[in-house]
């Protein structure tokens, strides 16, 4: 391994025997605290009381012991810590659990006073509506009803708050026609058609049988089409059988063409209609890989040819191997799509193939300047050794010292070292706005020598400082990633890619679709593997432990690899959209280049998924070993499954 990569930055962060006896005391009580018992403290010595009041998130402490207890609690004694602390986030949800305790105590007027103190302006419908209903309650309803209506007059349902609001506004005749109607429009448009329906009610029969008509265009657009396309050509009528058509592509682009068409041929429709619907067949029938893709991507009119449909002109031009086309298509896009690295390195080869050979050496020579998927491809074309460029970053010992020592980066390292890493996160995304670049920099090393690398990582990246790969391609668990990895009969720097791709390394990270922990497990995928690797799982607390769920995700990555027979590309895409979706974009035949494969992924976010990981991959096997694994090596072909094999697929 080079010298350069090996000279770590080191810095003393061993925390004296008084801090740790905080820490411990603190995780303690907290347990019992947030259950609205203060025994723990209470029975604390003299001196342990001491030590655990003087910590740095003892407001913390008794912030979690008052939300368990806001019922029971005097409200002054609340206020006051409010007023001490309430700068502090903790403070500042206890703050909203009391605001939201006012109102279940129906003491409306302490509620507005923390509303216009601290939410009004927010934009919160639920505490814009509770305020309405307290000024509404004491007899100034004339003073929100400008503002009520602008809570109405949206296109979603709102919150159940709100339902008061909107009822006074209805008594009280402050809802006109017109108001009804901009509201179904804004349902209509935003696709809330049980709202519109509902609306449609105080408009007239019609509108609720508009409303009715697009219901049944959403839920069977290709019945809808059948119906309605030789019907009365009203602009209500061709805006649902446009909609129905779009519908309809998701399922069978094909289809939704053909009685596209048909109903063309009927309809008057406008010319902005025609093109986004045919823009929108054109792409999906070049993303579900169905033949004529091209012809209907080229054949769109000049206005519906952006960016995205130049692109997938040019990857089905790359799945047909068409090299000629595929230069024309990259010289049609706008210059900056053409300048990616994505399309100078199929230029490139393309120019290669096209007998062009000095040119795509050019290209590529330049291309293999990047430390990226395709510039570590460019590489390979032409043996290359892979840009690394580790340039280690230098430490300001008094600069990280006055970091260190500032109130909310103390709070930020507290709350990572307690196991609080969400409320961490949160404060030290705060204390770092205020620092200038040159201190972001000092900051990420100093969350670097914490072992906190999801902050130190994002912090760098925040600058555009991205050469010192120590720092953002760090070895964490690094023994974890090894056993389990082997266990798996799979690659560590693999599993390490996909790790700092899932997470950061952030052990209890929660995706949006509910994945939890390092690897990103699902709970439902969690408890299967668990039980195949007969390992105990408790849940959530399996899934955040950081051991365990290295452990459940490298065996997971095991399955995919079997499933989709030793391809790490396959795995790859499986443990981002899931195996039964890399079951449909697998070849009906024969074999595809694994490069072309990833460049038709039809998910975007899939596609850069896997181009991050595999990069990844080299990157960390570089940092494990010190040699070059090549990119190109990785990528095994992508095979047709046998015929038993697509059997087996359709029936899981």
């Amino acid at each position: 391994m080079t010298a350069a990569l090996s000279a770590a930055v080191s810095f003393p962060v061993a925390a004296s025997e008084s801090l740790e006896r905080q820490r411990a005391l603190f995780v303690a009580a907290l347990k019992t605290a947030e259950t609205g018992d203060w025994s723990t403290v209470d029975n604390l010595t003299v001196a342990d009381r001491a030590l655990l009041e003087n910590y740095e998130l003892w407001p913390d402490l008794r912030a979690a012991y008052f939300r368990a207890t806001i019922r029971q609690t005097d409200s002054r004694t609340i206020e006051r810590f409010l007023e001490r602390h309430g700068a502090l986030k903790p403070a500042r949800e206890l703050r909203y659990r009391l605001a939201m305790e006012y109102v279940r105590r129906g003491d409306l007027d302490s509620y507005l006073d923390i509303y216009r103190s601290y939410y009004q302006g927010l934009g919160s419908a639920k505490l814009d509506c509770l305020a309405f209903q307290a000024e509404i309650a004491n007899g100034r309803g004339a003073r929100i009803i400008i503002r009520a209506k602008e809570r109405w007059l949206v296109g979603q349902s709102q919150v159940d708050e709100c339902d008061p609001v909107f009822e006074f506004l209805q008594q009280s005749n402050r809802l006109t026609q017109d108001d009804y109607r901009t509201r179904y429009a804004l349902a209509i448009e935003a696709r809330e058609f049980s709202l519109a329906r509902w609306l449609g009610k105080s408009i007239n029969e019609d509108a609720v049988a508009q409303a009715r008509n697009w219901m049944a265009a959403q839920s069977n657009p290709e019945s809808f089409l059948r119906s309605y396309a030789s019907g009365s050509g009203s602009d209500m009528i061709r805006s649902q059988l446009a909609y129905a058509a779009e519908r309809l592509t998701y399922r069978d682009p094909q289809l939704a063409l053909e009685l596209w068409n048909d109903a063309a041929a009927r309809q008057d429709f406008t010319a902005e209609q025609s093109q986004s619907v045919l823009r929108h067949i054109a792409l999906w029938t070049a993303r579900d890989n169905l033949p004529g893709a091209h012809e209907l991507l080229v054949q769109l009119p000049v206005e519906a040819q952006d960016a995205e449909v130049m692109r997938w002109r040019a990857r089905v031009s790359l799945r047909e191997t068409d090299w000629a086309q595929l230069l024309a298509d990259i010289a049609a896009m706008p210059a900056k799509e053409r300048s990616t690295e994505e399309w100078r390195y199929w230029r490139a080869v393309a120019l290669g193939r096209s007998g062009q050979v000095n040119a795509a050496i050019g290209a590529f020579e330049a291309l293999a300047k990047e430390r990226s998927y395709y510039g570590f491809l460019a590489a390979d074309e032409i043996d290359l050794d892979y840009a690394f460029e580790h340039d280690t970053l230098t430490a300001d010992r008094s600069v990280i010292d006055a970091i260190a020592a500032r109130p909310a980066m103390r709070r930020a390292r507290e709350l990572f070292f307690v196991g609080l890493d969400s409320r961490g996160r949160s404060e030290w995304d705060a204390a770092l706005s205020v620092l200038s670049a040159e201190e972001k920099v000092q900051a990420a090393l100093l969350a670097d020598s914490w072992g906190w690398h999801s902050r130190a990582i994002s912090t760098v990246a925040s600058i555009g400082e991205y050469n010192d790969l120590s720092l953002r391609y760090p070895l964490p668990f690094k023994n974890a990633f090894e056993q389990y990895a082997g266990t798996a009969s799979i690659s560590p720097t693999w599993a390490y890619g996909i790790a700092r791709s899932e997470s950061l390394f952030m052990r209890d990270i929660r995706s949006s679709a509910g994945a939890i922990g390092l690897m990103q497990l699902m709970p439902a995928t969690g408890r299967a593997v668990a039980r195949d690797i007969k390992l105990r799982y408790a849940g959530l607390d399996t899934l955040t432990d950081p051991e365990k769920n290295i452990r459940l995700g490298t065996a997971y990555l095991g399955q995919m690899v079997q499933r989709f027979d030793g391809n790490p590309v396959l795995a790859t895409a499986a443990y981002n959209a899931g195996p039964h979706r890399v079951d449909q974009w697998m070849p009906a035949s024969g074999s595809v280049d694994a490069r072309v494969w990833i460049e038709n992924i039809p998910f975007n976010e899939t596609r850069k998924y896997v181009r991050r990981v595999m990069a990844a991959d080299a990157i960390f096997h570089w940092r494990l070993t010190g040699t070059t694994q090549r990119l190109s090596d990785t990528l095994a072909a992508v095979n047709a499954p046998a015929k038993d094999q697509r059997v087996a697929s359709a029936a899981r």
